[in-house]
């Protein structure tokens, strides 16, 4: 397993303890415009959850494999927190923000792996 297989399968196991809801992950490897490799994108049912999500993910990342994200932008307002993990970028939004921005349909030649939710 690489350290960028192994990243990703923190990063969804640090989701999942989060209770992250619809995870999706978005293989960006066949695009050279892209700037990740992989967008991971999830959302949770209010903005406290939103917030919680992200910090368990970055605990769980941090504890699990020693990685620091290289950057988070959004933890004030809630609705859409992107979290930078290199290779990686992890979207973490509220339903309607989701919706709103449609990552995935952008993206929708990529190939989009959905994880089910654990409860």
């Amino acid at each position: 397993m690489t350290l960028q297989d192994e990243l990703l399968t923190s990063i969804v196991a640090g989701l999942q303890n989060g209770k992250a809801h619809d995870i999706q992950v978005i293989d960006m490897r066949k695009f050279d415009e892209a700037a990740f490799q992989y967008f991971v994108v999830c959302e949770g049912s209010s903005s406290t959850q939103v917030y919680g999500i992200a910090n368990t993910l970055m605990k769980s990342v941090r504890d699990e494999i020693g990685q620091q994200s290289l950057g988070v932008v959004g933890m004030e307002n809630r609705m859409w927190i992107a979290i930078d993990y290199g290779h990686i970028l992890v979207h973490v939004f509220l339903p309607e923000t989701r919706q709103f921005y449609s990552l995935e349909s952008l993206w929708e030649d990529a190939k989009i792996t959905s994880i089910e939710d654990v409860d």
